[in-house]
């Protein structure tokens, strides 16, 4: 039988080309160590892994070159690498940790990893993924749901195809996206360094140097978002937005949020890469409320779904490549559970640094103490620690004083 040759999403595309040169980055991996209870039934749990990697097509997902036009491109009909249960001193398994984290080879190999280990004193299990086929979403619950309904012994459903989602996308024809690309060039056509990033203030540095810098919002709790009714992505990216404004003393902004890509039940059930980068700008020359103001960039949001589709205009030819970008994670910080007993997060490998050369990346995250951290990743060769500093400062302030949905945005401005 030919083989099938599936072109990479935009979204994949850019993860792809950013990291390719780098391609020993651990920016790529998704997955953990986890602790088993003791009464997991280890064959069982090997027979559960085994029907969701043989169920879902993105398991068998490669990249490849295509034979005639040598493009990067995907192919979902490769044999699947069954996981086995691995018995191990627990000297052995202490030496195995240190390398279950190395970065993927990304040609033509397996773009996942299953382990289940047996060991004189615990039971573990190791999963990861190659991000540019597997998001957060689908890794953290997608499949955990499938395992687990698969270690029950529970019928499945018929699963979604993420080929048949990317063929689908893929023949979508130019005209129906040209007026999504026209409104993303026009959103990004004023974006202006000079306008809308924070001002350089470090000098004698040629090239990019990674920065990173972590601030914990302890004045500004979940509470508030439990009390209002309010939805956290929105208020912190327009409280980002406006402290964009802020520190450049534009009154604009102009940046890109993260969203993970799903915008109806169907979606949310494909097991794959889903997520993608929006860009948003607004304008804060009118004066106007901290409501009037999230409401009018909630419908900027919601119009911007409306283009999803068109964003490969904006990955494809790099309109976002120096915007600010901004998500908002919620963390796994508490353990999980696998057929109603604790599953123990041992280990959660960190991203060990970006190949994404950006200008300035803001994440925000919620801790399991009710408080959110503020992770920012920056370009050392334009911004000091100290700069990051009194923009995480800065930051918190304007949340605490966006509190007053009735409070004009230009007392938070000025």
């Amino acid at each position: 039988m030919d083989r099938k040759y599936y072109p990479l999403r935009p979204i994949q595309r850019w993860l792809i080309d950013t990291h390719f040169n780098k391609a020993n980055s651990t920016m790529m991996n998704i997955g953990g160590l986890f602790k088993l209870s003791p009464s997991i039934d280890l064959q069982r749990l090997e027979d559960a892994f085994n029907e969701v990697l043989n169920t879902h097509d993105i398991f068998r997902c490669r990249l490849v070159f295509h034979p005639e036009t040598s493009e990067l491109c995907q192919t979902f009909d490769n044999e699947i690498m069954p996981v086995v249960v691995e018995e191990w001193t627990d000297e052995e398994f202490t030496m195995i940790q240190k390398y279950l984290s190395e970065p993927y080879d990304l040609i033509d190999k397996p773009l996942y990893r299953v382990y289940i280990f047996k060991t004189p004193s615990a039971n573990y299990f190791y999963v990861d993924f190659y991000h540019a086929v597997m998001d957060g979403v689908a890794a953290s619950y997608l499949f955990w749901h499938e395992v687990d309904r698969a270690y029950r012994g529970r019928k499945k459903k018929a699963p979604l195809s993420y080929a048949a989602f990317v063929e689908e996308e893929s023949k979508i024809p130019p005209e129906t996206l040209a007026e999504g690309h026209a409104y993303w060039r026009k959103m990004l056509a004023s974006f202006d360094e000079q306008k809308h990033l924070p001002p350089v203030d470090v000098k004698g540095v040629a090239a990019w140097t990674k920065g990173n810098f972590e601030y914990t919002f302890r004045r500004f709790k979940e509470d508030f978002f439990i009390n209002s009714g309010l939805n956290e992505n929105g208020f912190f990216l327009g409280a980002t937005m406006l402290t964009l404004a802020k520190i450049t003393g534009s009154r604009e902004s102009i940046m890109t949020w993260i969203h993970n890509g799903r915008t109806n039940m169907r979606e949310y059930r494909i097991m794959g890469l889903m997520l993608e980068e929006f860009p948003c700008a607004f304008d804060f020359h009118e004066d106007i409320s901290v409501r009037e103001f999230l409401d009018k960039l909630s419908e900027q949001g919601r119009f911007g779904m409306k283009y999803r589709k068109s964003l490969d205009i904006v990955y494809n030819d790099g309109l976002e490549d120096e915007c600010v970008s901004f998500i908002f994670q919620k963390m796994m910080h508490e353990d999980t559970t696998l057929n109603d007993t604790r599953v123990e997060v041992v280990y959660l490998p960190p991203n060990e640094f970006s190949a994404a050369e950006n200008s300035l990346d803001v994440n925000v995250e919620e801790t399991d103490k009710g408080f959110y951290n503020l992770l920012l990743y920056y370009d050392a060769s334009r911004y000091s620690e100290e700069l990051m500093e009194k923009f995480s400062i800065t930051l918190e302030e304007t949340l605490l004083l966006m509190r007053n949905m009735d409070r004009k945005v230009s007392e938070i401005l000025d």
